[in-house]
């Protein structure tokens, strides 16, 4: 399973495989690898030498969707990706914070002609 199958900034044309409303954005092959132990599926993370190539397999679509479902319900709950968000989150906070304790000075807004 590649993780472009459930990646939500993709489309058909670039290989998606399930709809958008179960996808989840830029998942990785690691947090995919987490949630297959935690699913107590066996894994392994492969490097593919053709890394545009993605196979395809009409025969197990029904199957291998049900897995890729269940795995991008997972990934954004990867504690990872939690703690990534969180951190970032705390950054915003932060930067809006200092954004409006600085914007209290008096000149903030005060615009006049610019000299030639």
């Amino acid at each position: 399973m590649y993780p472009v199958y459930i990646n939500s900034k993709k489309s058909v044309a670039e290989g998606i495989r399930i709809s958008l409303s179960k996808a989840c954005e830029n998942p990785n092959c690691i947090e995919i690898s987490d949630c297959c132990k935690h699913l107590k599926l066996p894994s392994a993370v492969e490097v593919h030498p053709f890394i545009h190539y993605v196979p395809r397999d009409f025969m197990q679509v029904g199957r291998v969707r049900q897995l890729m479902q269940k795995i991008a319900d997972l990934v954004p709950r990867h504690p990872e990706r939690v703690k990534k968000q969180e951190s970032q989150k705390v950054k915003k906070q932060e930067l809006q914070a200092t954004t409006l304790t600085a914007g209290t000075s008096s000149k903030l807004g005060k615009g006049g002609k610019k000299k030639r």
